[in-house]
């Protein structure tokens, strides 16, 4: 949940950090380059002021000759300075284009470009408009042009054409440190949602963990106090709360169940030992009474089994390091006379590999299953046993080669009392492989049931290779 949920929110603080942060840099950007401008039009302010009152005078033949006068001197000393230190060209051209002073001496006005446009608009009596905005990876000019006014006509302009290096450089260090400050914010602001995601979100992975636990049969597990919202705080009491109704639900039936087991005994014997006392009055070959024995035969399995299963929901496991293979080897060569006297063989493949199993649980297990598949499995047939293991889990696997299941019978397959009507005159109580699967289960163990090709069963063993702290 952690990292869905974290994503999400680091990509909403992002989009809210950009949305602050673009407006922003652009502000910055455009107040650098209003500041140049702002700086030009101050500039040709005071060179018009200059250029105002400047006046030639005729000395030659050639009406091109002109003597300057003092106001033209200051003139072209302020532009060359000011081109000398600043690097800006700067110049007053009269309404023809001809230059009244200029700086440097190439400075003139083109036929088209920007510099032209502002001249163009200057004559008509107005200081040019804003130049568009100058990015930082542009290299572009401003041009701001003025015009000089006197009485009340315009008798030239002033044009200051800048570079854009020292703005651009400004714009970017600004930029620079709102980015800065965008990068620390975002680190402060994911930091700030590991630490809620993972306020929020250490209750539920607790509740997570114990719902699992107790899903595997380890009903003394509870929740523990691991702060985070109020509500979430509730949930884990109510939980906690609820657990414990169920533990004690499962054990009143664990005790009613191992009470009347046990209590049916004694009046089974004691009907059991009547009958035998009947069976003496009546002929040895009586179907009625053989088939009372049976039933009480029958029915005292049930009540031991019963009881086993009450025991084993109860029981903790024994886990120990256990040679699986030696094991099994053992529970074959055990059940070998039983199928051999009905006609199976039994086959058995059991390398040696350890596990962490309960040694009694799993011989117990491998009995059942072992059993069951040397039951249901015709003359003549096989039944192999494989031991296997890999890095995790070790597994036995009895195959068979009986009559197998269909698939809705391989779903009920280990319910309790569950036999498939076609084997509903088979001995057994039906509560042979639920009891292997809660011991089993209590050591992390599990038993699963598929088909076995052509016909048949499988059904794996499998125990951890892990112990109990890892």
């Amino acid at each position: 949940m952690r990292t869905r949920l974290l994503p999400l929110l680091i990509v909403l603080m992002a989009a809210v950090l950009l949305a602050l942060g673009v407006p922003l840099a652009i502000s910055v950007a455009a107040a650098q380059q209003q500041k140049v401008i702002v700086d030009r039009i101050d500039d040709t302010a005071r060179f018009a002021a200059l250029a105002q009152f400047v006046t030639d005078v005729p000395t030659g033949s050639r009406p091109a000759d002109t003597v300057p006068d003092e106001r033209q001197q200051t003139l072209d000393r302020e532009l060359a300075s000011y081109y000398e230190v600043y690097g800006i060209r700067a110049g007053v051209f009269y309404r023809t284009d001809t230059s009244m002073a200029n700086a440097p001496d190439d400075f003139l006005v083109p036929k088209t470009g920007e510099v032209r446009d502002a001249f163009a608009e200057a004559l008509l009596s107005r200081r040019s408009h804003d130049p568009e905005q100058v990015w930082p990876w542009q290299r572009n000019r401003l041009v701001v042009a003025s015009p000089v006014i006197r009485d009340g006509d315009v008798i030239a302009v002033v044009v200051t054409d800048s570079p854009t290096g020292p703005m651009r450089s400004r714009t970017l260090r600004g930029w620079l440190t709102i980015g800065a400050g965008e990068i620390a914010a975002m680190l402060l602001a994911v930091g700030a949602a590991l630490r809620l995601t993972g306020w929020v979100l250490r209750p539920v992975r607790v509740l997570d963990a114990t719902t699992h636990d107790i899903a595997t049969g380890r009903l003394k597990s509870r929740v523990a106090a691991a702060g985070g919202p109020p509500e979430l705080q509730r949930l884990a009491r109510s939980f906690n709360e609820m657990a414990d109704n169920v533990e004690d639900v499962l054990e009143q039936q664990r005790a009613f169940v191992a009470d009347a087991s046990h209590q049916l005994r004694n009046p089974l014997s004691a009907l059991l030992l009547r009958i035998e006392l009947l069976a003496l009055e009546l002929p040895e070959d009586n179907d009625e009474i053989a088939s009372v024995r049976t039933e009480g035969k029958r029915l005292t399995q049930v009540l031991d089994d019963l009881l086993d299963l009450a025991l084993a929901e109860h029981a903790d496991a024994d886990l120990r390091i256990t040679d699986i293979g030696a094991l099994t080897a053992e529970r074959v060569a055990a059940w070998a006379p039983t199928a051999e006297a009905k006609g199976v063989r039994l086959v058995g493949s059991c390398p040696p590999t350890t596990a962490w199993a309960d040694p009694i649980t799993l011989s117990s297990a491998l009995d059942a299953v072992i059993d069951n598949a040397v039951k249901f499995t015709p003359e003549d047939e096989s039944v192999e046993v494989t031991v296997a293991s890999n890095g995790e889990t070790s597994t036995v696997v009895v195959a068979d080669h009986g009559p197998g299941l269909t698939e809705e019978e391989l779903a009920r397959v280990g319910d309790r009392f569950w036999r498939s009507g076609h084997h509903q005159n088979i001995k057994g109580s039906g509560l042979g492989l639920s009891i292997s699967q809660v011991l089993l289960a209590a050591g992390g163990g599990s038993l699963t049931y598929a088909h076995h090709e052509p016909h048949g069963l499988k059904v794996t063993v499998t125990v951890p290779r892990s112990g109990p702290a890892a």
